[in-house]
């Protein structure tokens, strides 16, 4: 009888600290996630430095707490799970070390997983029977990736941000409207309240047949019309702009996933990060996909978030190939997507 596979995993690569313990891949015992948002407000944004003391302070109470909600020891963990890349590179190296420190002293395999890599595989977690291929858009804080999943591992990037990210777009527009951080859910939150056809921002598509996305030309229209706005002494009114900014990046963000599963004949279109939880690009993404015949997939808003039941999935399938890595691996903040 096939052994089960326990992984062990952790996720620090930006404001959360995070440990799950991952049966088989698919199986998620444990998922803690321990947030640092509430700090970070009163800044606007991530601090790296603080980022990476308050890891050092929480990862050992929430690894002893995925631990303990999983019910397992120490001695049935057949590997640790890490994030190594991309992030902020102090957040990393706290949870790189303790990663490597708990794989040396319990003699078991480290796998490093990349971040991108672990989104995807959040799908795999909700949807138990999904396979590759499919066509999936990562889109979160720092990125902005339309993947074809071509395998466990096997990936080719079809188009990506050229500036901000559609998670950095929202954030920025949110600071300019004094809405608060992050970014992302109180704008979904105001628009809802608004008029998404109130203001009429552009989309930029870039040049045809390119899945790339650029997000800094609408920022700069959004910041433009709220200037015009205050000098001409009119009212601003914030959930209208955020209603008509959400629905123009919304809109491109669908449009590609959409065009990209067509053009490969993906049965699926797949969401993930943290923008993956936006409640209007669901709405919107369903709506063009049912037209062309597509289902739409994505996961529960808390595996949108970085957490780490997707970095053990993800290191399940590395694992089960014999892909470990040595206790010399470093953390890459920059680190791509692997082809």
């Amino acid at each position: 009888m096939k052994k089960d596979i326990n992984i062990l995993a952790i996720e620090t690569s930006c404001d959360e600290t995070s440990s799950s313990i991952v049966k088989n891949g698919r199986e998620v015992l444990s998922n803690i996630i321990s947030s640092q948002i509430d700090i970070h407000k009163k800044f606007g944004g991530v601090v790296p430095e603080v980022a990476s003391r308050k890891h050092l302070e929480r990862i050992s109470d929430v690894i002893d707490l995925a631990m303990n909600e999983s019910k397992m020891k120490y001695k049935d963990l057949d590997a640790i799970a890490v994030t190594y890349g991309p992030g902020l590179v102090g957040a990393l190296l706290i949870g790189l070390t303790t990663a490597k420190g708990l794989a040396y002293g319990l003699n078991i395999p480290l796998v490093g997983v990349n971040h991108i890599e672990g989104h995807i595989f959040a799908n795999f977690i909700q949807y138990k029977d999904l396979e590759p291929p499919f066509v999936c858009l990562v889109a979160s804080g720092g990125h902005s990736h339309i993947i074809n999943v071509l395998n466990y591992g096997n990936y080719k990037i079809m188009g990506r941000t050229r500036d901000d990210a559609a998670g950095e777009a929202f954030d920025k527009v949110a600071r300019t409207l004094e809405l608060g951080y992050p970014g992302g859910p109180l704008i979904d939150k105001i628009s809802k309240k608004g008029k998404a056809d109130a203001i009429d921002f552009p989309r930029s598509y870039l040049e045809e047949g390119s899945y790339d996305f650029s997000f800094s030309g609408l920022k700069s229209s959004v910041l433009n019309h709220i200037n015009t706005m205050k000098m001409k002494g009119l009212e601003i009114n914030a959930a209208d702009i955020a209603a008509s900014f959400q629905e123009s990046v919304v809109d491109v963000l669908a449009d590609k996933l959409v065009w990209a599963a067509i053009e490969k004949k993906s049965p699926y279109a797949v969401l993930a990060g943290g923008v993956a939880a936006n409640s209007r690009l669901r709405e919107l993404l369903t709506e063009k996909c049912k037209e062309n015949n597509i289902k739409v997939l994505y996961p529960d808003p808390i595996l949108c978030t970085d957490n780490a039941a997707m970095i053990g999935s993800a290191a399940y399938y590395k694992f089960i190939k014999g892909e470990t890595s040595s206790l010399n691996l470093n953390a890459i903040p920059n680190l791509s997507l692997s082809l």
